[in-house]
């Protein structure tokens, strides 16, 4: 089954085709990421406005990549939330006018859902992925941390969630106060290559034997030690050119230990999520364990939590595996790939279903 799939959730529009939701045969984003660095993070309006100039010749490059036409498709997978509603508006909208007129199935597709399913996909020609079930899903973005355990396909039970800001805002957060821009995770990432996380031990908000994260107190920490190098700023003002007020960067004196800073910041976000990932895999005997979301993208906690599977005594460890980096971020392959193991399990929307911002994947 040839599935289109659609994702506008935030800043990226993205169209992928793959095939009975494992084989990649097209992947294409348009990412916003200029648009939106002025300001240190997403502008929900600038957002829907690209979204909207962006999303037709995305799906038309989708099908040209994939060397398919219309009559190709067997139907087509949006994402309904969560995620910005201005956003999300534009790919439903976009998804139901393609599934009205081709008489096609259409599948509202949950958006942490599909960054679960970025698991099962593989370029074409390369094997076919099939994670294990049961499994443990670490979860982590922008604004989603989360655990979860999946039983089956389409069985969730939600196991801990951040009680305040996700890893990938917490990256974000950190490097807006370290003068490093947006998005924060790759930019803490390189600014820590040549730091030493010991010379700053921030704290880890362990929360007892909870699955459950914290980071808000970890991001206070770094701002009590950046305070005494910062040099105080004149109040920006907004131009013509910027309708929105932007973010002006702190300025610090030049002995900031800024490389030693960053590398203690990501240290201890990924210790804890690298802790509690492998520590709930081996609590509910998971056959694998999973990596998905923007964060994944980040080589110390690939590398934390398989030193962390390797040194467990146990014969039967979980295989842990993650996505390539092109599909840890948002994209629409995902969303192909859960719409067509959605499909399998009887989905399939009427027309009147909406958008849902603050769609959960569990009722939990």
């Amino acid at each position: 089954m040839i599935i289109l799939g659609i994702e506008t959730s935030c800043d990226e529009t993205a169209a992928a085709v793959v095939v009975d939701g494992r084989e990649l045969r097209s992947n294409v984003i348009a990412s916003q990421l200029e648009l939106h660095a002025p300001y240190g993070g997403v502008v929900p309006e600038l957002a829907a406005r690209g979204q909207l100039q962006a999303i037709v010749p995305v799906i038309q490059a989708a099908l040209d990549d994939a060397v398919m036409s219309w009559s190709d498709i067997d139907a087509i997978a949006v994402t309904q939330g969560p995620g910005l509603a201005g956003s999300l508006l534009v790919g439903v909208n976009m998804a139901k006018t393609l599934a009205y007129t081709l008489d096609k199935p259409l599948v509202p597709v949950n958006h942490l859902e599909s960054h679960i399913y970025a698991n099962w996909i593989s370029n074409r020609g390369e094997r076919w992925k099939r994670p294990a079930f049961p499994a443990v899903v670490l979860l982590v973005s922008g604004g989603h941390t989360e655990l979860i355990l999946v039983r089956d396909h389409g069985d969730y039970t939600h196991l801990g969630r951040t009680l305040d800001d996700a890893a990938g805002e917490a990256f974000d957060k950190g490097a807006r106060l370290l003068g490093l821009g947006y998005p924060g995770g790759p930019a803490i990432q390189r600014a820590a290559q040549e730091g030493n996380p010991a010379n700053y031990p921030l704290p880890r908000a362990w929360l007892g034997d909870s699955w459950d994260f914290s980071f808000s107190g970890l991001k206070t920490a770094l701002l009590r030690q950046v305070e005494p190098y910062r040099i105080p700023a004149e109040r920006i003002v907004p131009s013509p050119d910027l309708p929105f007020v932007p973010h002006r960067p702190p300025v610090y004196r030049d002995d900031l230990p800024l490389a030693d800073l960053a590398a203690a910041f990501q240290d201890a976000v990924i210790e804890v999520l690298a802790s509690k990932a492998v520590r709930a895999a081996v609590a509910h005997d998971a056959r694998t364990l999973l990596l998905a979301g923007g964060v994944a993208a980040n080589a110390l906690l690939r590398g934390r939590i398989t030193a962390g599977i390797e040194a467990l005594a146990s014969e039967t460890k979980p295989v842990f595996e993650f996505p390539p980096i092109d599909l840890c971020t948002d994209n629409a392959a995902m969303v192909a790939a859960a719409g067509y193991f959605g499909l399998r399990r009887g989905m399939q929307a009427g027309w009147e279903f909406d958008v849902d911002a603050r769609l959960s994947l569990v009722g939990n």
